[in-house]
């Protein structure tokens, strides 16, 4: 008998609309409701992008697109927001999966990143008895298709920068920021990064770069940086007439750290430092990011 296979897809969910900010908000920081100023800074963040992230409708169609790839029935879990991971196990277990793949939407391993979406999905599989087999793809970020799209995006972005700015660009390769304690625990997150850029960077022949980070949370510990903005006073310090092009590779879809983080706060502060700042685009659903997906978890079936 045909062993019954499923892909377990995850990501970190979105709120569907402004009304819907409060409770997203207040589940990611374990049912305790933000303060009313942290609540409405977010609130106004999603309306500046036009009320609502794209999001949830790229992880659908990432997840159809493996699916439709290797022909086995994938299954969408959000850490955030319907469909939950528990959703997701649920239906998969219905469907009498017998082994699953779990994938994350994310191409770097961290424990307070991969680490946890892999924990909320086993307690899942025990508490609704599921007791078919799941392997977990740590990470994918040396990933042959990942690095080819990055690079190519990262030489239309650097072509798009006006000549002379062109000639001095820097690119800042970007990933949502973690608290700085991961690193005296051996965390290989900041590590994964930098062999992503700098796979990329020997990819596209780019001699000036550098790893920024975004995004940071509100807590009393200090965060992983330099952060984008701090980047961008910097170059613009030396003087030098320079474009930036920030590569965000920790991230695979449009959302908020992009389309807020980068294209709104981070370019207003390049326009106001005469710096001319470009932004590689998301993978989204482009077909070679698709295939690379699918490459990913069918390697993964395979083993």
């Amino acid at each position: 008998m045909t062993e019954q296979r499923g892909v377990i897809v995850m990501a970190y969910g979105t709120p569907q609309s402004l009304d819907g900010v409060a409770a997203y908000y207040t589940d990611i920081r374990r049912g305790r409701p933000p303060p009313p100023e942290l609540l409405e800074e977010l609130t106004d963040r999603y309306r500046a992008i036009g009320g609502r992230s794209p999001l949830l409708e790229i992880t659908q169609e990432q997840a159809l697109g493996v699916e439709e790839r290797i022909h086995v029935k994938t299954y969408l879990g959000q850490k955030h927001a319907a469909p939950s991971i528990p959703d997701a196990v649920r239906r998969l277990r219905d469907d009498g999966v017998e082994r699953a793949v779990g994938l994350v939407l994310a191409p770097h391993y961290s424990r307070m990143s991969i680490g946890d979406y892999e924990s909320r999905v086993r307690v899942a599989a025990d508490e609704q008895g599921w007791a078919g087999k799941l392997e977990m793809i740590d990470s994918w970020h040396l990933e042959p298709g990942y690095i080819g799209y990055l690079a190519t995006e990262v030489e239309r972005a650097l072509n798009d920068i006006p000549v002379p700015a062109r000639e001095s660009s820097l690119v800042v390769f970007s990933a949502h920021s973690l608290p700085e304690k991961i690193l005296a625990s051996g965390d290989p997150y900041a590590d994964q990064l930098r062999e992503t850029a700098q796979a990329v960077a020997e990819r596209a022949g780019i001699e000036r770069w550098q790893i920024g980070w975004q995004s940071a949370g509100r807590t009393q510990d200090p965060w992983l940086g330099p952060d984008i903005l701090q980047i961008l006073a910097d170059v613009a310090a030396t003087g030098e007439t320079a474009g930036v092009v920030v590569c965000p590779c920790g991230f695979v879809a449009d959302h908020l750290e992009v389309l807020y983080d980068i294209d709104i706060e981070a370019q207003a502060l390049a326009q106001e430092l005469g710096l001319e700042l470009r932004r590689t685009r998301a993978p989204n659903d482009d077909p070679a990011f698709l295939d690379c997906l699918a490459a990913v978890v069918d390697r993964a079936f395979q083993s």
